[in-house]
Parts: structure tokens; sequence; C-alpha cells
């Protein structure tokens, strides 16, 4: 299992190609040599395949926008392909289709083709959670609903830590209920601080990554990315360092 950094953490400095370009370089600087693209700039895939290789990193999973996932099917799978990505991830059902008692079906008619499409090109199509996939209707979670809409070729999980727990779940429990679906995750810890919670960087906060991470070598993860949306007035980088140090001791590299 590899580790990486998803750079949503640090999407505050990759507003241009310029920052994009130093960000990617700050990062393989921490000691990272995996990332995954998401909430930067526009840009070509010719040039990330230029700056992947430029600074030593592959990129394993992106999230791309719903809309051209759906749209612009073929494109975006070329562009994976230019730049060495095997995961086209969705950051979530979208807004609108959520509590919705029909949005699941909605949801399927509106990926189905592209997943399809995708699983055919030799790729993957990735969902990610947070929460919300955790509310119950008749007893079964929408997380798992997802999961059995889809075939298991055509769709795969990018379970994320934190918010599994923060829905209720047990991060290491949903990687074996998805077992061989979790090819990438994302790690983010979870701290208590003034009866709240609060994202953390990784061994700051209370999940049990020990178990968690054992779970994943289990059941065939291959990529585990570093994410950290709020850093809670920290510089981001320096939790993506603190994150970096504390996994390498546990021995993911």
């Amino acid at each position: 299992m590899k580790l990486g950094a998803q750079l949503f953490t640090v999407r505050e400095y990759t507003r241009t190609l310029d920052d994009f370009a130093e960000t990617l370089k700050k990062v393989a600087d921490i000691g990272y040599d995996t990332v995954q693209v998401s909430g930067t700039c526009a840009f070509e895939a010719e040039w990330l395949k230029e700056q992947l290789d430029k600074n030593g990193l592959v990129c394993a999973i992106t999230h791309t926008p719903p809309d051209r996932i759906r749209n612009e099917t073929e494109k975006v799978i070329e562009e994976h392909r230019i730049f060495g990505c095997n995961y086209i991830g969705l950051g979530a059902i979208p807004g609108e289709l959520r509590h919705n008692p029909a949005g699941l079906e909605a949801f399927v008619e509106m990926f189905a083709p592209a997943a399809k499409k995708i699983s055919e090109a030799g790729l993957k199509f990735m969902y990610h959670n947070h929460g919300f996939e955790f509310e119950k209707a008749n007893g079964v979670t929408l997380l798992e609903r997802i999961a059995n809409a889809f075939p298991v070729d055509q769709l795969g999980f990018t379970l994320d830590s934190y918010w599994v727990q923060y829905g209720g779940g047990d991060p290491a429990a949903w990687i074996e209920k998805l077992n061989g679906r979790v090819e990438c995750i994302h790690l983010k810890d979870m701290k208590f601080v003034n009866d709240k919670q609060q994202m953390a960087y990784i061994g700051e906060g209370n999940i049990n990554f020990d178990r968690y991470l054992a779970a994943c070598e289990k059941s065939g993860t291959k990529y585990a990315l570093v994410e950290q949306d709020d850093c809670q007035g920290r510089d981001p980088f320096f939790c993506l360092k603190k994150s970096y140090e504390y996994l390498t001791s546990l021995g993911l590299k």
C-alpha cells in the first residue's frame, strides 16, 4: 500500500499553474511520492504529466467534476491515461440527490453509463464518502445502497476514515464490509476540542489507524492518501508533514 497526499489539503496553493507546480515540489520534498489531484486550477493532462515526472510523483486518483465524468467521459479517460492515473474519483453524490427518496435511482441513471465506459477502458470509477451516506433507510445505509446499485467492477470506494467515524461507523469494519472495492483510502484523523469534533493530522486524534490500516492491507487497498480538509488555521504543508512522519513511523511508505 502506497502512501500519498490528497492535494485538496493544499487547495489554496494550487489556484494557478505556477502555484500548483510549486506545491507539487513542496509535497515531494516532504517525502510523498504519490498524490491525488483534487481541488486544483484547470490544467492540461500533458502539463500534469510533465510536473509529476519532474518531481518524481505519480497520480493515484483524481476527483473530477461530475459533469465532466458524465458528459466528457472519453476525454476524461484519455486525460487520465496521459498522466498515468487509473482511478477517476467522484467527491460525492450531487447535493440535490442526497436526501431525495428517488435520489439514488437518479444518481445511478446519471453515472452508470460513465462507470461502464471507464471500466471497459481498464480504469475504475471511485466514490468518496462523507458522513451523510451513513444515514439509514429501512435499516440500510445509503453507502450500502450505492454499493449494491453498481456492479463491483464498475464502482470502487475511496473510504474516508474521518467521515466514516463521523457518521457513526467503524472505519476498519467498513473496509471489511466493502472488501476488495476500496483500492484507495483517505487518511484523516479526528480529535475532540471544546465539545466539538475536529479534523486533525494523523496521530493527533483518536482514530485507530493501526486497525484501519491492517484491514486495508488485508482487503487489497493500493493507495492511502492523507487528507485534511480543515487544518484549524495551521499551515497545511505542516499538517501533511506531521501525518507523513506519523504514518512512516508505522511502516507505511
